[in-house]
């Protein structure tokens, strides 16, 4: 059963898209969501819902993942959205919707490959300049960016096959890390579940129609490939992911588990919300130049659950990113690689310049030397078997009408094998 309580962010100014089963539509297949209804989209079309849209495959509804309809051009999206804000107005076929408690919500896309803009030591960073600083002092006692961080957005390429839909429990993964607790000058290296688990909150952005190998592509003409976003939680291991980092990039660390949430939000219903993101502070490669209004204003909240307890602990903007969406696609297809319909790229972490907007364990306990005091009077360094991550985002203010709900994961004991 799917929470309603993030109702007020599904309204006819949304118009997100998904995946759902349920009991009397037993098959995963595409949907939309109205405040707390769930609109199977494939009902609507056959019954000739979208009879005035030129174009549209008749089947397209009719698939377990949104691929093949994101894959489709962006004004055909458009008109699909508008027939469907004006559809919802009205009467729907019979057996075209469910409430929001009675389906099932799946993975809304099959990923074709993720790239992360996350740091994770000082070979790798993110599109946040304050994560990036608070990062560096809490691993190496030293702010200084990277040489290349104002120049291009730097990233590594993620597990596609370990992304999974929100609700999905993680299981705290097994590694290869430094003993800590060893008395000996040099610590070994030991086998074993994770001593150090931590969160991100980022925002994913999802590929639509894909650029060939070869091709390449300029940020300021990205939108036309970009399908939308989704809240995206990039799990850490941060003792495993710190051992295997010397001197190659990450693996087993970030690759056991990455939750998204349910509802790919359009960059069409995210467009009222477009707003001015940091400046350039370097001359950027042609392909790297953006439009003024390169982000979005997006809030994001990080609560941590523990026995029913819900604190609070982070706050923060999609704003305060110094690289936008456009920007990492453009980069990734600059070598001369091809985009796919479903990649995600994550921004990374997305951490405030204010004390409460840090998007992760690590920066909040600056590296484990400062424990995180919750409300319910609990402290944590580090996460701990069944802490519950939840994190949610809206765009412009609660009345806006357009928020992404939930992506939520609970993290559970290593397994015994």
């Amino acid at each position: 059963m799917t929470s309603p309580e993030y109702s007020s962010h599904f309204s006819l100014a949304n118009i997100p898209f998904g995946v759902a089963s349920s009991t009397s539509h037993p098959d995963p297949q595409c949907v939309t969501r109205l405040e707390n209804t769930v609109i199977f989209l494939d009902v609507l079309h056959q019954s000739g819902g979208f009879a005035e849209v030129s174009g549209l495959p008749k089947d397209v509804f009719n698939k377990p993942t949104l691929n093949d309809y994101a894959a489709l051009s962006k004004p055909l999206h458009r008109e699909v959205r508008k027939v469907l804000q004006n559809a919802l107005k009205g009467q729907l076929p019979e057996n075209s919707t469910e409430d929001i408690r009675d389906v099932t919500l799946h993975l809304p896309i099959a990923v074709g490959g993720f790239t992360d803009l996350t740091r994770i030591n000082p070979a790798d960073f993110s599109c946040s300049l304050h994560h990036v600083r608070r990062a560096g002092k809490a691993i190496i006692n030293d702010e200084r960016p990277p040489p290349g961080f104002f120049n291009f957005p730097i990233g590594y390429s993620g597990r596609a096959s370990t992304i999974v839909v929100s609700g999905t429990p993680i299981i705290r993964p097994k590694g290869h890390f430094f003993d800590r607790t060893s008395t000996s000058e040099k610590k070994p290296i030991i086998y074993g579940p994770s001593r150090v688990m931590d969160w991100e909150l980022e925002m994913g952005f999802i590929v639509g129609q894909g650029v060939a190998r070869l091709e390449g592509l300029n940020a300021k003409d990205a939108d036309e490939h970009i399908f939308g976003a989704v809240i995206l939680n990039d799990w850490s291991a941060r003792d495993i992911q710190g051992c295997e980092m010397i001197p190659l990039g990450p693996l087993n660390g970030k690759a056991f588990g990455t939750s998204i949430s349910p509802w790919i939000v359009t960059l069409d219903a995210l467009a009222p919300f477009a707003t001015p993101g940091p400046k350039a502070e370097v001359a950027l490669a042609s392909h790297l130049e953006d439009v003024v209004e390169s982000s979005y204003a997006i809030d994001f909240k990080v609560e941590l659950i523990i026995e029913d307890q819900v604190t609070t602990v982070s706050e923060s903007k999609l704003q305060d990113l110094h690289w936008s969406g456009r920007q990492m696609c453009a980069h990734l297809a600059s070598s001369g690689a091809d985009v796919r319909t479903g990649d995600i790229l994550g921004t990374g972490t997305i951490s405030g310049p204010d004390e409460g907007s840090m998007g992760c364990l690590l920066e909040i306990t600056s590296g484990g030397k400062e424990p995180l005091t919750l409300g319910s009077g609990h402290k944590r360094h580090m996460l701990q078997d069944w802490d519950t991550v939840r994190m949610t985002a809206v765009a412009g203010g609660s009345a806006s009408g357009v928020g992404f709900g939930e992506c939520i994961g609970q993290l559970q004991p290593a397994k015994a094998r």
